[in-house]
């Protein structure tokens, strides 16, 4: 969301955002920005510093309970100062340059996908191997899948004690993802969350980018 009253710095910003395939919505006032916010998940803001309200917007968004808070792009006289006070690194200098701000929300653009990424769980139905400490092996099926853990279902009802060996496939490929696991919850019916523990350096790109493409259907 830009929130901004500048129309040629406003023009901009939504030039190069939709360049970057990312929606945009624009408030000329701070409140009304503010209610919109409230209403509707938001990745990131742009502030204009120069608009009338922008502090007190800032310090209700401090305040609230919204949730994670959205990334954080500052314009204005005044913008560094409080890009510091709000701990964002994210500052556009007036005028706006397209230059900079391309460099400046290409860089964000990145933040932003990786935070939706690591978030995003793929639902999958596929065998899984899981073996417990009792080197014994259990069939399972893998229901869904984060950069985090997996979620599965025993394909009979067995105890499950940490540490775990996890091993399967990701689909459409022949990239064998094996790895240590951690028990994370479990209930009688045989569902279970397991999450990655030492999972190696070159196994973690693997799936990170396997999500990202099934993520953004690249």
């Amino acid at each position: 969301m830009i929130v901004s009253s500048d129309l040629p710095e406003v023009s901009v910003f939504e030039c190069i955002l939709n360049s970057l395939h990312i929606g945009v919505d624009v408030e000329t006032e701070a409140n009304r920005a503010w209610n919109r916010l409230i209403r509707s998940k938001v990745d990131a803001l742009i502030l204009d510093c120069d608009l009338g309200g922008t502090n007190g917007f800032l310090k209700r968004l401090e305040a609230s309970d919204y949730g994670p808070p959205p990334l954080l792009i500052f314009s204005g006289t005044s913008a560094r100062r409080t890009a510091q006070t709000a701990g964002s690194k994210f500052v556009v200098d007036k005028p706006v340059s397209v230059d900079q701000a391309v460099h400046t929300l290409s860089a964000a653009r990145n933040i932003i996908l990786k935070g939706r990424l690591n978030y995003h769980r793929q639902t999958l139905d596929m065998p899984v191997t899981l073996t417990d400490k009792s080197g014994k092996p259990l069939k399972a099926d893998l229901l869904n899948l984060s950069l985090g853990g997996i979620r599965v279902r025993l394909r009979k009802t067995a105890a499950l004690r940490s540490p775990l060996q996890l091993k399967f496939v990701l689909p459409e490929t022949k990239l064998p993802i094996e790895t240590k696991g951690k028990l994370a919850w479990s209930d009688e019916e045989g569902n279970a969350g397991i999450s990655f523990a030492g999972m190696r350096e070159a196994v973690k790109r693997d799936l990170q980018l396997w999500l990202e493409r099934q993520y953004f259907g690249a």
